[in-house]
């Protein structure tokens, strides 16, 4: 879960677009994404934000729960399908469902645009406080940065064919998640952004030192069966790596 601010934003600044793309902000309040894409959607982008905000917050108005629980929340079958992405991401992961918000307000950001905007073209990326939710039709490198300070030393390698796919992260030391532990990073890979998002956080509250990795592995594989494809945890000197995690050496 991010709190957001705006001072911890440094790492857009590394964000590269590729030949043909733009990348802006849009911010609406607390929700302040970077995307890339095609063409300038700003517009666009604010639109699907303000209709996403809508629906959460009239669904918290209804069921305050909802976004004070740290633990999974029960939600009624006619709640909006954002809101039972969110419940099922934290029924799953044992997390509360504002675990899984910043994760899930990118994919439906990016669906609204896809759905409305089909000139839009096939590159989308949408940035939500270090959780991202991607579609490309060309091989993407994603940056880890588990030190954000210095120079990402490792990427994650994505194709064509892995997309669309959603990068979620948790730390317990940088930025503004909510974590009880102490992971430097954990990055969670899944087509669905909520589980990734949740399951960021349930493996990083578990990575309390690095004597935990491996039992941090074993929850994330037990996460598979429900749609989580790969995670990349550090703590301290500790790494680990499970699943779909195409890792490689970038350049200072």
């Amino acid at each position: 879960m991010k709190r957001h601010t705006s001072s911890w934003r440094g790492y857009r600044g590394r964000c590269r677009p590729g030949q043909g793309e733009v990348g802006f902000q849009a911010v609406v309040e607390q929700t302040d994404l970077w995307v890339v894409a095609q063409r300038d959607l700003r517009r666009e982008v604010l639109q699907a934000v303000n209709a996403c905000r809508g629906l959460l917050q009239a669904h918290i108005a209804r069921q305050p729960e909802f976004a004070a629980s740290l633990e999974p929340v029960q939600v009624q079958a006619d709640v909006s399908e954002i809101i039972q992405d969110m419940a099922r991401a934290g029924r799953i992961c044992g997390v509360g469902p504002m675990a899984a918000v910043a994760g899930a307000v990118a994919q439906w950001v990016a669906a609204w645009i896809v759905e409305h905007c089909p000139e839009a073209g096939p590159t989308l990326l949408v940035e939500n406080g270090g959780d991202l939710y991607l579609r490309s039709d060309r091989e993407r490198i994603i940056g880890l940065l588990a030190l954000p300070e210095g120079e990402s030393s490792l990427g994650l390698r994505l194709g064509p064919e892995d997309f669309p796919c959603a990068l979620c992260s948790s730390s317990g030391t940088i930025g503004h998640s909510l974590s009880f532990g102490q992971a430097d990073l954990v990055a969670a890979r899944s087509r669905d952004a909520a589980l990734a998002d949740a399951a960021a956080t349930a493996l990083a509250n578990l990575l309390r030192t690095p004597k935990d990795m491996p039992l941090v592995m074993q929850r994330a594989e037990a996460f598979a069966e429900h749609g989580l494809d790969g995670v990349f945890a550090q703590c301290g000197d500790q790494i680990g790596v499970w699943g779909r995690m195409d890792l490689v050496c970038l350049e200072a």
